[in-house]
Order: C-alpha cells, then structure tokens, then sequence
C-alpha cells in the first residue's frame, strides 16, 4: 500500500513518514499544490489542515477526491472544532484524525481508510456525538436509508448509487450516523441501530 503524508511542517513530516514506512510505502508533500498531482498515485492520503501559503488541507482533498481514480484521503491535524470536522468531510475526507493518536493508531486507521470505511478518533466521534446529539436523537430518512444499505454489506460507492447521492455525501452522512449512534465503526452502527429499532435487518 502507498500512503502520501501532506504536511507543511518537516520535522512532523519527517516522523509520519519514519512511522510509516515499517507498515506502507510512503512519500511526501509540503504543501496541497504538491499533493494534488501526487495523490494519484497512492491508496491513501494523510492531510494537514493548514499548509502554509497556498490552498488549505480542506481545498487540496477536494481537488484530490475530484480526481479520475482518487485515494482516500484521512485529516490527520492538531485542528478539532466542529467547522474543521465538516469542512473536511464534505470536501471528502474519510477520516478525522488528531495527532496525538497512537502510532499503531494511526497506522490501524490507513488501514482501515484503504478499504473506503471511515475513520474517527475517539475524541473527534466524542465530539460530533456531542455537537449533534439530543436528548433523543434521531435519524433521518436519509440516514435511515444509508443505515439499511450499510447492513446489506453494500460499500460507499454502492450506497451513492442506489440512492442517487455522491460518495461525499455518503460520508458526510456517515459522520453524523456515528455521532448520533455513539459509534466508531460501520458494524457498529448496523449494530446499534438493529438494538434500538432504527431499523430491520
């Protein structure tokens, strides 16, 4: 698996790519104007927020996810507050990571991220339940509907096309799902929502 590893500061950028090197191969960037050609070339896309001069982490995975055959892209920043959480997924991110996550963290969430699920720290999820949970959260029909396709196994391209949406908003969808469920995972989620009645396997 390659992994591109954008962040502007090197001494950060030194110890991601040391790091991730025993697991995955791996390059670099110092800024989203480097990253964007490069990222076709990998599976997945590790991406600072603030880069300095120039386009922003958000606005380099969007023309990054805007790519032919785009990887995944995981925010791995210091920046927690709810408008960078979703700034990020809306522009396609599939995971939300801070840097003071564990190494086998870290390298676990590439992982996971390769294979199109999302990934949240625990404190990011912590976070989002908090912004958009209610003393009885509900779901949307939409979500309800991603909830029903997620169990059928189907993937995240799948689910945006049988409900005629984006891959983004799939995710997007997804991140407040976990939110509202209190979850990290997909399995979770089906999981959860099959106990309280959301839904019907």
């Amino acid at each position: 698996m390659r992994v591109l590893v954008v962040d502007d500061h090197p001494v950060v950028r030194f110890g991601l790519v040391g790091l991730l090197s025993r697991s995955f191969e791996v390059i670099e960037a110092a800024t989203g104007e480097e990253a964007v050609p490069l990222a076709s070339t990998v599976d997945v896309v590790l991406m600072d927020l603030q880069l300095g001069k120039g386009i922003d982490g958000v606005e380099a995975t969007r023309q990054i996810r805007a790519l032919p055959s785009p990887p995944q892209v995981v925010v791995l920043t210091t920046y927690d507050s709810d408008a960078d959480i979703v700034r990020a997924v809306e522009a396609g991110a599939i995971g939300y990571l801070l840097k003071d996550c564990a190494p086998d963290e870290l390298a676990e969430a590439v992982r996971t991220a390769s294979t199109g699920q999302t990934v949240l720290s625990p404190d990011i999820a912590s976070r989002l339940l908090r912004q958009v949970r209610g003393p009885a959260p509900k779901l949307s029909k939409r979500e309800v509907q991603i909830l029903e396709n997620l169990a059928k196994g189907l993937s995240n391209r799948e689910i945006a096309k049988a409900l005629f949406i984006s891959e983004a908003t799939v995710k997007t969808h997804l991140v407040r799902i976990f939110a509202k469920l209190g979850v990290e995972t997909r399995t979770a989620a089906v999981t959860t929502a099959v106990e309280r009645k959301l839904i019907r396997l």
